[in-house]
C-alpha cells in the first residue's frame, strides 16, 4: 500500500488571485514547519502534509518568470474587451491561458518525501496527464525540448499542446501545475503567444474527440493516474 497520503481539495470556479493566494498560504505553511523542523529530534518533528488542488478559473493570463511581457497580444482595454484579468506570478514558464472548461491542478507536494528531482517530477505531472487522456483515446506525447503534453509531437507542422505545465519549487515544497485543456474555449490562446512558442498550435481534449468531456470524469481519471504515477493514497 502507498505510505504517503494526498488530500484532494476541489476548489471548483475561483478566482486566480485567490487560489494562488491559498497556494502561498499552504506553501508557506509547509516551509515554516520544514524550519522548525530542522531543530527538532526525528521522533518530534511537525508532518508535512500533501495536497493536490482542483479548480477552475475565469478567464486569465499568466506570465511566468521567464516570460515576455509582449507575448500577451492584448492591452488593457482588450482585456476588458475578452473580460480577462492578467497576472504576473511567481512560477516558471511564459505566458498561458485559464479559464472556464480547462482543469487546473495545482500538486502542494514536499518532494523530500517522494524524490528530490524536478526533472522527475515534471516528468511524472506529464505521465499523469497522459494517462488521464488516454481514457479518451486520446495519444498524449512528450515533444523533445518542451515541457507538457502534445499530441502529433513527431511531426513538426501537427504538434498541439493540450497540456501546459509551470511550477515553483523552493526547499522541495511544490506550488503552481498544470493545465489541461478539457472543454476550453480555444479562441482565447489567439490572444497570447502560447508558452511563448510562436509556431506551434493548441489543443482541447473537446476538439479532438468532437464533444463535450465530462469534466468529474476528467477529474476522476487525473486522481487514479496521479495516484498511481506518485504511489499515493488520495483522500
Amino acid at each position: 500500500m502507498p505510505s504517503k497520503v494526498v488530500k484532494v481539495l476541489d476548489l471548483g470556479r475561483m478566482d486566480y488571485k485567490t487560489a494562488w493566494d491559498y497556494q502561498e498560504q499552504l506553501f508557506s505553511a509547509k516551509l515554516s514547519l520544514k524550519s522548525a523542523n530542522r531543530d527538532l529530534s526525528p521522533e518530534n518533528q511537525h508532518p508535512i502534509t500533501h495536497e493536490l488542488l482542483f479548480v477552475e478559473h475565469p478567464h486569465v493570463y499568466t506570465l511566468g518568470k521567464s516570460g515576455k511581457p509582449e507575448h500577451l497580444l492584448l492591452d488593457e482595454a482588450g482585456l476588458k474587451a475578452a473580460e480577462a484579468t492578467y497576472h504576473k506570478i511567481n512560477r516558471g514558464g511564459d505566458i498561458t491561458y485559464h479559464g472556464p472548461g480547462q482543469l487546473v491542478v495545482y500538486p502542494i507536494l514536499d518532494l523530500e518525501q517522494f524524490k528530490t528531482d524536478i526533472h522527475w517530477y515534471m516528468r511524472s505531472l506529464e505521465e499523469t496527464v497522459i494517462q488521464t487522456i488516454a481514457y479518451w483515446g486520446i495519444k498524449g506525447e512528450r515533444y523533445t525540448g518542451f515541457t507538457g503534453v502534445w499530441l502529433n509531437p513527431e511531426e513538426d507542422a501537427k504538434a498541439r499542446k493540450i497540456c501546459a505545465m509551470g511550477v515553483r519549487t523552493s526547499r522541495w515544497i511544490t506550488m503552481h501545475g498544470i493545465a489541461l485543456n478539457v472543454n476550453t474555449n480555444m479562441r482565447y490562446f489567439d490572444h497570447i503567444v502560447p508558452c511563448g512558442i510562436d509556431n506551434k498550435s493548441v489543443a482541447s481534449m473537446a476538439t479532438e474527440i468532437g464533444e463535450v468531456v465530462p469534466m468529474v470524469t476528467v477529474k476522476a481519471q487525473f486522481q487514479q493516474a496521479f495516484s498511481q504515477v506518485f504511489e499515493v493514497e488520495l483522500t
